[in-house]
C-alpha cells in the first residue's frame, strides 16, 4: 500500500490540497507557503515539481525537511504523524497535517512553527 502512495503523483495530489484550503477561506499561496516552509524548494522548484509530475518518493528525496518539522504532532487518517515509522510515509503525513492545520483556520507562524 505505501509504495502505491509513494509513487503517486504529487501534481494530481497537490490541486486537493487547494482546493480543500480554498473552501475555508485560505489560498493557493499559503499551501505553497507551507509545502516550501516543509520542503525547503522555492516556488520555481514547487512548479518545476508540480510540472513534472514528480511522484511523492522522488519530491521528498529532492527535499531538505525543514528542521523544525519534527515539531509537527497530531493525527492524520486515524495515526499520529510522530509516531510513523516509515520516514518517507511521516513526510507525507507532515504535509497532510500542514495543508489540514491552514484549513482548519490556524494562523500561519503556529503551522510554520514560529517561536
Amino acid at each position: 500500500m505505501n509504495t502505491r502512495v509513494f509513487r503517486m503523483s504529487f501534481a494530481k495530489v497537490y490541486p486537493l490540497y487547494v482546493q480543500k484550503a480554498e473552501k475555508k477561506g485560505r489560498t493557493r499561496a499559503e499551501v505553497d507557503e507551507v509545502i516550501e516552509w516543509l520542503t525547503g524548494f522555492d516556488d520555481a522548484d514547487l512548479q518545476r515539481h508540480l510540472a513534472d509530475g514528480t511522484s511523492f518518493e522522488d519530491l521528498f528525496a529532492d527535499a531538505q525537511l525543514n528542521p523544525n518539522a519534527s515539531l509537527i504532532k497530531g493525527v492524520v487518517c486515524g495515526v499520529r504523524v510522530e509516531e510513523l515509522e516509515d520516514p518517507l510515509m511521516q513526510k507525507i503525513r507532515y504535509l497532510d497535517k500542514l495543508v489540514d492545520e491552514l484549513a482548519k483556520g490556524k494562523a500561519m507562524q503556529q503551522i510554520l512553527r514560529t517561536p
